[in-house]
């Protein structure tokens, strides 16, 4: 991927975005610019773990998928990989998801991306109308529930330590800091 992107001259298309291929590190497409991040840490991957399966054990029963670190296409040219999406039915074998088909999309904030995560990927994913939005801390498990209300985001709830968030949308889902955080 290295030559590939330090060759590339000018903005990214989507068709050069998915000509990459699987890399080693999170490539995402925001508006012709690559947004490159390193492996997440074993922190992030074990709270998505832990997250995914309470997610995973709700969403069948409801009908829906739980997807790990898939390319969502918000619109032509930008292309977000989110740590958790819950969908509707989707074609598992497809490069993309359809925004429209999101329901539910997390983020486990990391030091590195918090930014990206708390302002730039909320607008994003408003802007394309997945209508619900959940941050999780990842020093402290705590939770950030938003729903959208036009093209923004509402907070619903914020759960810390000791405290459980009740999903009864999209899912129904008790979640609680410490099972995701030792």
């Amino acid at each position: 991927m290295t030559v590939a992107v330090f060759d590339h001259d000018g903005p990214w298309t989507e068709e050069e975005y998915v000509a990459l291929g699987e890399t080693s590190q999170r490539v995402e497409l925001f508006d012709g610019s690559l947004h490159v991040t390193p492996a997440p840490t074993p922190r992030h991957q074990r709270i998505s773990r832990k997250l995914g399966n309470i997610l995973e054990a709700a969403a069948e029963p409801a009908g829906l998928e739980l997807l790990e670190a898939v390319n969502v296409r918000l619109r032509p040219g930008r292309v977000p990989v989110p740590d958790l999406v819950l969908t509707g039915p989707v074609d598992l074998d497809e490069l993309m998801i359809d925004a429209a088909a999101v329901r539910l999309v997390c983020e486990i904030i990391s030091p590195s991306n918090a930014a990206t995560d708390k302002v730039l990927k909320m607008h994003y994913y408003a802007a394309a109308g997945i209508e619900w939005y959940l941050l999780v801390e990842q020093e402290t498990g705590a939770l950030r529930l938003f729903r959208r209300r036009g093209r923004n985001y509402a907070e619903q709830a914020i759960v810390k330590r000791g405290e459980s968030l009740e999903l009864t949308e999209p899912v129904q889902a008790t979640i609680r800091p410490e099972d995701l955080v030792p």
